[in-house]
Formats: C-alpha cells, sequence, structure tokens
C-alpha cells in the first residue's frame, strides 16, 4: 500500500509541475513574398464561371383560399407601381437596379445603376 500511495504522490507532483511549466514565444523567419503564377494562382476559371440573377419585378401578399383559386388567365396584382425600377440580386444580395425592356419579342433588363458594396448590404437589410 505504501508503494501504490508513493506512485499517486509522485503523479500529483508530476502534474503540479507541469501546470507551472510557463509558454515560450518562439520566433519565426521572414519569407519573401513571391507572385502566385500558373493555373493555382489565376482567377480566369471564375470569369467563365455563370451566376444565377434574380430579377424582382413586384410581389403582393394574397390569402391562401385566393391563391388556390388561381387558374390559368388569373391577374395577380403587385405591390409596385410600373414606373419604379426593379431589383437585380446576386443570391440575396442587391447589386443593381433597373427597367423592364423588350429586345428580340423577349423579356430583358436594362441596368441604370449599379449599386456599391455598402449600398447592396443596406437595400438588402431594408428588403
Amino acid at each position: 500500500m505504501a508503494k501504490a500511495a508513493q506512485a499517486v504522490e509522485e503523479k500529483t507532483e508530476e502534474r503540479q509541475e507541469d501546470s507551472k511549466k510557463q509558454a515560450q514565444s518562439v520566433e519565426f523567419s521572414e519569407t519573401a513574398e513571391t507572385d502566385v503564377a500558373g493555373p493555382a494562382g489565376s482567377i480566369d476559371i471564375l470569369l467563365d464561371m455563370n451566376v444565377p440573377i434574380t430579377v424582382t419585378v413586384g410581389q403582393t401578399e394574397i390569402p391562401v383560399r385566393k391563391l388556390l383559386r388561381l387558374g390559368p388567365g388569373s391577374v395577380v396584382k403587385l405591390g409596385k407601381p410600373i414606373d419604379e425600377p426593379i431589383d437585380l440580386y446576386l443570391g440575396d444580395t442587391k447589386f443593381a437596379t433597373g427597367t423592364v425592356v423588350v429586345v428580340d419579342e423577349r423579356f430583358a433588363v436594362k441596368i441604370t445603376q449599379i449599386l456599391g458594396i455598402a449600398e447592396s448590404v443596406a437595400k438588402t437589410d431594408e428588403g
């Protein structure tokens, strides 16, 4: 038993010594900056990627009862006046405003303003 008690005592002393050890600072040598070249440093791969743009013409709220009655020929009136600009989004971030136009018998958007980062965040938070 005395040996077991002595072993426990020694372990306790080792733990106390470990807790008293202090961290030492380490100095790292400086490395020279190098230009990254080749495919790893190029953003060209990003330039050909497709990103989805969402155009919001307007929105409205209707009761579910009215929604269930909608069918072909139904008209849903939007809350935005026709002369107000529409909003363009990348993901959830508004990045531009524009107007609806027709090009080659298709709807299109003529961008009238590109928003800065601060404006985009503010407009997204408001919406």
